[in-house]
This record gives C-alpha cells, structure tokens and sequence, in this order.
C-alpha cells in the first residue's frame, strides 16, 4: 500500500536519530538496542480535507491539550511501541480451549503467535493498541490493509492475559473467529478509536485504505474540522472587538451519543453539532439489549439507557456531569448529584423538581460514607462487559426488588446484598419508605413476554401514547406491538409516524415492516420526507416492496429517501448483514438481477455468515429456481450443521424438489436440535403423511401431543386418527382439543359426532 512508504525526509530524520543513539552507546550510556525501535510516523494518517494536524489545535489550547492528554479517549488507540503497550510481550504464553497464544518481541516490534484464519499456527505482527484501562486489546497487521483485534487481551489490573469470549472459541475463517468480520478494526472499531476515521473499503479488491487525522481520538473528534478556525485565528480578526464567527460547531451530547451508544452508521463523517439521527440508527429497547425494565444488558453503551431517564428529558447532559477535555467527573461521590438533587429546587428545571433531602443517612438509610450511602451504587448499578470492564447504568432507576422477584430483572440492593433474595429487599424497603415506591410507574410489565398478547398490545399502547414517555421508550414500543399485534397495529403505527419526537417516527418506520405490505404505505408513506435521516431509511426499508405506480405524489419522496438508502449501503459496504438486507430491498423493486448480486457479495465479505445464504436460498424460491435454492441451503447447512432452522429451510428446499426422503431426514434433524418446535414436529407430520406413513407419522404426533399441549399438533394427530378411521382415539384427541379451544364451535360439533359415533344410543 502507497500508506506504509516513509518519505525520504522521514527516513532521513530516523537515520539521525540512529546515529544519535550510536553516539550515545560509545559514550557509555545505558540502552537496550535489540529491544528499542525508534517510533515511525503512523502511515494511516491523512489530513483529510478541512482539519488540521492536531498539533496545531494544542499549540493554542495547551490547558486543554494537557487534560484531554490524561484522558482515556486520548489513548483509544496508538501505535504499538514501548510507551503504549501495556501486556506482556517477553514471551509469554496464554492458552485456551487447547488455542496457544504467544507474546513476543523482535526487532524492537510486537508479534503475536496464534490460530490463524487458516487453523495453523502463524505469526502476525501488532502495530496498534486499542483501549488503555482496564484491558488493552491489540491490532494485528493481517493481509489487505485489515487489522484485526485480538480476541486474547491484556487484563491491566490483574496483569494478565485472558479469552474475551464466552462460550467455545469460533472455528478459523468464520466470523467470530479473532481474524474475521467481527474483530475487524476497520467495520467494527474504526468509528470510535481514532478522530475522522475513514475505512475506504475498495469492494472490486476486497481490501482497506483506511486512514485519519489522528491515531487517537482527538480535538478533531469533537469540534469538527479546525481549518476554518486555525485560518480565523490566523487572521488577525481573532481580537476583534465584534463577536467572532470561530468556525468550529457548538459542542453538544450528540458527539457524544456517536460512540457511546448502540447504532448502526447510517453515513460516514459525522460532523460534530450536527444531529446524531441524520448520521445514526441507535437500537431500540430489544429483548436481548434491555432487561424489561429498561436496565442494561448486553452490551449498549450509554445512549439507549441515558435517554430513558428523567434527567435526559429534563434537559441534563453528558457535560453536566463529565469535563468536556479529560471525561472526568465534576465532583466526587454524591456532590456530583446533589449539583442538581438539592433541598431547593434549582431554577434550571422548570417541568421537574430534583429537590429533596438524599444524601443524609434519612434517604439512604446507610452510614454516611459508606457504599451503600452512594448514589451512583443504588441508582447506577454496574454491569461487567468484555470480562473486566464494569459500565453503569445511566437510566437511573429506583431499585425494584419486587419486578426482580417476578419479572427477572436485576436491583441494586441484592446485588450488593448478595446473601440475601428479593423478599428480603422489597420488605426492608417497605420499612424505610413505606409502600408507595411500589407503585411507581415502570415500563418493565409492558415490555414482558405475555402469555396474552391482547394484554400485551394494551399495555404497549398505553406507553406510545403517553407523552411523558421517554421517546425512545414509546418508539421501542411501537416496534413491539408490531411484532405481536402485526396487522391490528397499523392505526398505531400510522399515529406514531405523525408524533413531534423522532424516535417515536423511527419506531413507527421499523415497525411497518412487521405488517403486511399493501398496508404499509397507508401506515408510513409520509416518512418518506421526514427531516431525519433515519428515520426516512427505514421508511424506505419498509416500502421497498410497495409497486411504484402507488406512491403517487409520493414518488419523488420515495426517490429521495432510496437515495438515503443507498448512501447508508454504500457507507456499510464492507458489512455482510446490511448488503444482504439490501439484496431484499432490491428484489422488492423486481431488480433481480441486482438483487442476487447483492446475496452473492453479502456471502463473498463473510462466507461463514449463514443468514447471507439463507437469503440467498429464499430469494432463488422466490424466482423458481428450486435446484439452487437447495444447494444454497444444503452450503449454509454444511457451516452450521446445528442450526435447528437451516435444517429445517433445507427440508422445505428438499420438499420442493420432491426429494421427500431426503426432507424427512432433515426433519428429524430439526427436531433433535429443537424438540419444543411445534411447527418443525407438523411439517414432519405432513412430509411422513405424503409418503404413505400415515401411521407412523400418527404415532408421532400423538406421542408428542401427550407430551405437550400444541393445538397445531393435537389437531393434526386428530386429523390422522380420521383418516385411518380410529374413531376411539380420534374422540380421545377431539376432547383435548376442546379444552385447548373452548370456544371453537367446529371441534364442539366434531367432537358431539364422535361421541355419538363411538357410543351410539
């Protein structure tokens, strides 16, 4: 690559500083030669246009150069040499699942011995740190200018070596494998760890030129590109009297919320102070990110549970609690809240009252000092990611410990209390502050699982039209009644695509995708021309498939937000997940042809992801090409012989070819991967019933009927029983029917004709 070249004017500086170390040695000063290698420029490094090299910025700011210098984010990410890392290299080993991994040196440079791509052992060289505290992780130099983190890292505290993972490590070449997509510095990190980052993935080469400003995160990061204001402050206009126009954009949570928080990159380049919506997707309150209640966990980073909280929409920020130059806290322990949380009611908030007695033994009811009097410890509880990196919860709720005893979700008090259970907590509770904390309003029993997705429906609506809702709060709703409630949510979903809060209008966008396609343009076609970015893609992810003659004078709108689309597709070229989706977009516009081009490179970035074939196989169904359908699936199948569901969509696949024998074995497959699946266990039911084994099929069934209680697999083995003519056991079957579907009159009335049939009077 042209970026790893030195100009001879570097290599000139580093021959001098060579030879200065030479004159040192002779004069008898200590160094270690074989160990030291002069640090080099970073050969990704570009000033792109409009910043500045951010020397330039400290040459003024030198206060703020020196305290953003201590922080975290000024250590994101660094050359790898003497003074940046922080793990073991002297040889040192680390094994896991039967994986050696060896830390060494060479040269003055760092390499790592491991489990390639390949499953053989290479050796691979470190060029970058990423992260400082409380682990470091390491980039290796891997072909195509990819670099790659290191699933293996260095735990600063405990100094020591451990496996990031949890469950059995990933098989060489598959996504999760520390050499593949997953780990990938360039999709996956790039964002966070360096100031106006740039991938420039080439799809024609499948390779990176990936540069930036600064190796780290910098001034840059957050007050945008500084050319126009190093040339205002060049000018001589800098002393004006006149209130200067300085050039750079006002500085607010948004270039916060681009990093710290669970997204998807709609567009690269954020430009600080614009809003994070027209460059950001951020994840709603799903099921495997949230506990119901809104708490943390997986791994989300702090948008998602911040914008729940009172405080966000009371107007507080990031800033009011971290210095803007070394992410510190203003104050310690509880002066931090009580900034706001003061016996008198500060005059900032007008719609909220944060006044209140709270640090005083009478709140907290633990001594002064202690950890149970903080509070941070009960309103900010911790949760451990990445193995040893603790992160609070930003939502701030009171704890519950009667949710935890009937929905599951976590609380303060039993986590420090560990030896004792949430009876204990909510009783104690009961005598510090009587009952009313009780009933506080939650979220947590709406974004339940129910048994009753009537009730279900209900309680989400009631959140979507409750405008003292967070707003993430009611758009997470809004994408949760359509996936229970489907058709019956599209009045709702038509009235949240017209509320004021964008959020709410992303939620109405994503849920159109849960309902059927000739109702969705009635539900969100005028988000097509919504103001925010995200919101307009996701509108045009979900109408995609709508024909164009029924847009109307709605067409153009359409036009523009594809246009969004294609810019988010094409910012994430390097992602198989999202060129897949798009292959889906492109077949609902009847582009067939670019369509199966956009399967075929989805599975190309990342062979081993087998969701990209498996949309490969449907889209080959769609079209009629049954016989390529099969083998699609029968390639997914062959990564990943114990998905249950690959199984099964090969089955169908098999079923389509009329290749009945071969589709029965899949079952059965399907079944033992997933024995509770009613749908795997009819299907069966029905491929066995079409090749003359009704009978066995019937035994089946009925064994499984007795097990369980699935009206789908009880009426099918009563269907059987009724076309064999066992009338005793087809009476037997209508009778559990009955009481699984009290109110269907036809197994009433089957059911009155089997008794008469069977005991005639």
């Amino acid at each position: 690559m042209a970026a790893s070249f030195r100009s001879a004017a570097v290599s000139g500086i580093v021959l001098l500083l060579s030879l200065f170390f030479l004159l040192l040695a002779s004069a008898g000063q200590s160094h270690a030669s074989d160990n030291i290698a002069t640090p080099g420029p970073d050969p990704r490094i570009s000033i792109h246009e409009g910043f500045v090299d951010e020397k330039t910025c400290a040459s003024c700011h030198g206060d703020q150069a020196a305290a953003f210098a201590k922080s975290h984010h000024a250590k994101a990410m660094a050359l790898a040499n003497d003074s940046t890392v922080r793990g073991d290299f002297n040889n040192s080993r680390f094994e896991h699942d039967a994986i050696a991994t060896t830390f060494f040196r060479r040269d003055g440079r760092f390499f790592v011995k491991t489990e390639g791509p390949d499953g053989k052992q290479a050796e691979f060289e470190v060029k970058y740190t990423l992260a400082y505290e409380p682990l470091q992780q390491y980039l290796a130099d891997t072909e195509g200018g990819r670099l790659q983190a290191l699933d293996v890292a260095w735990d600063t505290t405990k100094q020591e070596w451990f496996w990031l993972g949890n469950t059995s490590p990933a098989k060489p070449g598959s996504t999760y494998h520390w050499a593949g997509p997953f780990y990938r510095w360039n999709r996956t990190c790039i964002d966070c760890h360096s100031t106006d980052p740039q991938a420039n993935f080439r799809p024609q080469t499948d390779e990176y030129q990936s540069t930036y400003v600064a190796t780290s995160i910098g001034c840059q990061s957050c007050h945008g590109p500084g050319a126009e204001h190093v040339a205002w402050a060049q000018s001589g206009d800098a002393s004006s009297a006149e209130k200067p126009d300085l050039g750079l954009p006002t500085v607010d949570a948004n270039v916060c919320f681009g990093c710290h928080a669970r997204r998807t990159r709609l567009l690269s380049g954020y430009d600080a102070g614009k809003p994070f919506l027209d460059y950001f997707s951020p994840a709603f309150l799903r099921e495997d990110l949230y506990f119901p209640d809104g708490q943390i966990l997986d791994e989300v980073f702090e948008y998602g549970s911040f914008q729940q909280s009172k405080m966000a929409r009371a107007g507080v920020t990031c800033l009011d609690c971290h210095r803007p130059h070394d992410a510190s806290l203003k104050a310690d322990g509880n002066a931090l809240c009580t900034q706001c949380h003061t016996e008198t009611k500060p005059e900032r908030f007008v719609k909220q009252d944060p006044s209140g007695l709270f640090d005083d033994p009478s709140h907290t009811h633990h001594p002064v000092g202690s950890a149970g009097a903080q509070c941070a410890n009960c309103h900010m509880p911790q949760r451990t990611y990445m193995k040893v990196d603790p992160r609070r919860d930003h939502s701030f709720l009171v704890p519950r410990p009667d949710l935890s005893a009937t929905l599951g979700t976590p609380n303060a008090c039993t986590t420090c209390h560990a030896r004792n259970d949430n009876a204990w907590a909510a009783e104690t509770m009961d005598k510090w502050y009587g009952t009313d904390w009780r009933k506080r309003p939650t979220i947590a029993h709406a974004f339940t699982d129910a048994a009753n997705a009537q009730t279900a429906m209900e309680a989400l609506r009631k959140l979507v039209n409750d405008q003292d809702q967070a707003g993430i709060v009611r758009g997470s709703a809004i994408a949760r009644m359509s996936r229970i409630g489907g058709a019956d949510a599209v009045a709702d979903i038509r009235a949240a695509s017209a509320d004021i809060n964008p959020l709410v209008r992303l939620g109405a966008a994503e849920a159109a995708g849960n309902i059927p396609p000739e109702r969705r343009l009635e539900a969100i076609g005028d988000l097509l021309g919504d103001e925010t970015r995200a919101v307009r893609v996701a509108a045009a992810t979900a109408l995609g498939g709508t024909p164009p003659d029924l847009f109307g004078s709605q067409r153009g709108s359409f036009e523009t937000a594809v246009n969004d689309l294609r810019a988010y597709v094409e910012t994430n070229a390097d992602v198989a997940e999202t060129q897949s989706n798009y292959g889906f977009f492109l077949f609902g516009q009847q582009r067939a042809a670019e369509a199966e081009a956009a399967f075929q490179h989805a599975i190309s970035l990342d062979p081993t992801l087998e969701g990209s074939r498996v949309n490969l196989a449907e889209f080959y169904r769609a079209t009629g090409q049954n016989d390529k359908s099969e083998r699609t699936y029968a390639e997914a199948t062959s990564l990943s012989p114990d998905r249950a569901d690959l199984r099964y969509g090969h089955a169908l696949s098999l079923v389509r070819k009329k290749a009945i024998d071969n589709a029965i074995g899949e079952l059965e497959e399907a079944i033992r991967l997933d024995p509770q699946n009613s749908r795997y266990k009819t299907t069966l039911g029905v491929a066995l019933d079409s090749v003359g084994r009704t009978e066995d099929a019937l035994n089946r069934l009925d064994a499984w009927a007795a097990a369980g209680s699935h009206p789908d697999i009880t009426g099918l083995a009563l269907q059987y029983t009724l076309k064999l003519q066992r009338l005793e056991d087809a009476l037997r079957l209508a009778e559990r029917m009955a009481q699984l579907r009290p109110q269907d009159p036809q197994i009433s009335d089957l059911l009155r004709q089997l008794r008469q049939a069977v005991n005639p009077q």
